[in-house]
């Protein structure tokens, strides 16, 4: 059995470059044969005060908290209070019906086929570092009408399941995802410095903040975040309570060695592709030595959990610094911990990066064509194109203008559908469901170079997106683009 060491120099240097009290850092532990066998802070927890970050600081851990509130499923389906196959709407009857059935068991997989939460809002006009509850969350996804794809036939990492997961346990147990994952997981644990966050005003010594580089001078700046909302987000912990959970997996004291297999069984897409992923843990391979974790991303947060099964080896990174990169640094650190004792096979070369996109040229005529106002009932905001100096211009709500010059490539993720029409009664109305801002917003903003050939080709005839044609009359269209929901319009 493997015994705590109080330094690992070859591991401290690392994180050398964090390791200062102007910088913030992390926190880090090593599980070796189900022990704690290292652990350390490097960097600060606030550098406003100059707290150093150490192993009993407590963290915003972002998507590590989907694991617990899969794992809060599965034990209520143990005790027969639910079935990880119930349709959400046994549940959560309020819910618009999409078309489709839905389960539990798609919401823990991400295969539901929903929009994603952050997505919407964003496109609804908020901002990140804006307080979100769990109730406004709620209220934006009854909104919605359509799905990305049928469930269980695709994956695409959707955190509103996992909001709807903390909903349904309230439902279900009438009390809290906090209240309940506390009582039946953290405690029995001794994962004492753990809560699911629901109250951006509450206090909680100890805590870590983020921070972002200042990009006008050298230094950091405050990286905000003000979440009420849980279950797809907002556990609070520490690197050493993440310890005695990755413990858990080799020593059960929460659930019996059949949850544990439960936990880690991958699900199967309806064409047999397996995803991968398993009750909110990745099954990946480093080296040719397989792996399960999950990363996480708020704000400033940037963590990391891996376990290496056939190693018995664990590896818990948290950080407060969104330029952080905790996988790849816990990736060396199990490389440096297991030194020679371990054959680690050769690194797979990276993957090619794509050919740039040539410019297109793009008429003010052709521009023209999409100027108007547009308003979204899913997601209650108005969104108006107008035409400038040959730039397409695209405003909303506290959203800082957008343009798009004729001969300028973007290339970035687009947002969710949205359901439209326009609002200037002098003109012709379009109307439009689920889709054609989030489209317009892709075609002409985010990624001409994918788009735009196949809008110009059949701008006389209606529009094109990607392999899809919207013609006139409407069609219903289901693009296979990530956050894009299918689009319906009639010109």
């Amino acid at each position: 059995m493997p015994e705590a060491v109080a330094t690992l120099p070859a591991v401290d240097a690392l994180f050398a470059e964090w390791n200062r009290p102007d910088s913030p850092g992390a926190a880090l532990a090593i599980i070796h044969e189900g022990q704690i066998v290292y652990q350390q802070g490097y960097g600060s927890a606030n550098l406003e005060y100059g707290i150093p970050i150490t192993p009993a600081t407590i963290f915003h851990v972002a998507s590590l908290s989907k694991q617990f509130t899969a794992a809060t499923m599965a034990l209520l389906a143990r005790e027969g209070k639910l079935s990880l196959d119930d349709e959400i709407h046994t549940h959560l009857p309020e819910l618009a019906d999409l078309g489709h059935p839905i389960t539990i068991r798609h919401l823990i997989h991400h295969t539901s086929g929903l929009r994603d939460q952050w997505e919407l809002l964003t496109m609804a006009g908020w901002r990140m570092d804006d307080v979100i509850t769990h109730h406004q969350i709620m209220e934006i996804v009854k909104r919605q009408r359509e799905l990305n794809f049928p469930p269980g036939t695709e994956w695409l990492y959707c955190n509103t399941g996992y909001t709807l997961m903390a909903e349904i346990v309230r439902r279900v147990t009438g009390q809290s995802l906090r209240q309940f994952a506390d009582a039946r997981i953290f405690q029995p644990l001794g994962m004492t410095s753990t809560l699911f966050f629901d109250d951006h005003e509450e206090i909680v010594p100890n805590r870590a903040y983020s921070y972002r580089p200042n990009q006008q001078t050298t230094g950091f700046r405050k990286s905000v975040l003000s979440y009420a909302n849980v279950g797809a987000t907002s556990l609070f912990t520490t690197v050493g309570d993440l310890a005695k959970w990755l413990i858990n997996f080799e020593r059960p004291v929460v659930g019996d060695e059949q949850l544990i297999r439960q936990l880690q069984e991958p699900y199967f897409l309806t064409s047999g592709e397996d995803s991968h992923y398993a009750f909110g843990m990745w099954h990946k391979s480093q080296n040719g030595i397989p792996y399960v974790g999950h990363g996480g991303a708020d704000a400033g947060f940037r963590t990391v959990v891996l376990r290496f099964p056939t190693l018995r080896l664990g590896v818990v990174i948290l950080a407060n610094l969104s330029t952080f990169a905790p996988q790849s640094i816990a990736l060396k650190v199990a490389e440096v911990y297991l030194g020679d004792s371990v054959q680690w096979g050769p690194t797979p070369p990276p993957p090619a990066s794509p050919a740039p996109a040539e410019p297109i040229a793009i008429s003010s005529d052709e521009l023209h064509t999409f100027a108007g106002s547009y308003y979204s009932d899913e997601l209650d905001i108005t969104y108006t194109v107008t035409v400038a100096s040959g730039e397409l211009q695209v405003s909303r709500r506290r959203l800082e203008d957008i343009r798009q010059a004729g001969r300028v490539a973007l290339g970035q993720s687009g947002g969710p559908g949205t359901e439209c029409r326009t609002l200037d009664t002098k003109t012709p109305a379009v109307i439009c469901t689920a889709g054609v801002f989030a489209m317009l917003m892709r075609a002409l903003l985010l990624e001409p170079h994918h788009l735009l050939p196949q809008l110009l080709r059949n701008g006389q005839q209606g529009l094109g997106v990607g392999r899809h044609f919207l013609g006139r009359g409407a069609q219903l269209l289901h693009p296979r683009r990530p956050g894009l929901g299918g689009i319906r319009i009639a010109l």
